[in-house]
């Protein structure tokens, strides 16, 4: 299993990488920051980069935060982090 910590910015025009912030993958997500709505479309966001489905990701930590530690089963640290850079 594999890991990132990654940034997220709800409530943008569209979900998308887009850099980094603070050596974190920047990701701006679509969905607004109320009832979960965000972390679902990370979620979503995040298995169809990795090419998993979304019951192989789960949010360790940071699920009420902006900074957040993602697990996606079936991939590397590395593998995951260059998928998302791929996308940037």
């Amino acid at each position: 299993m594999g890991r990132i910590v990654v940034y997220c910015q709800p409530g943008a025009k569209q979900t998308q990488c887009v850099g980094l912030h603070d050596g974190k993958p920047k990701i701006q997500l679509k969905a607004p920051p109320v009832d979960g709505a965000a972390n679902k479309a990370l979620i979503a966001y995040l298995a169809d980069i990795c090419g998993v489905p979304k019951s192989a990701i789960s949010i360790e930590l940071g699920a009420s935060g902006r900074t957040k530690r993602v697990e996606v089963a079936g991939l590397s640290d590395e593998e995951i982090s260059r998928r998302l850079t791929a996308t940037a």
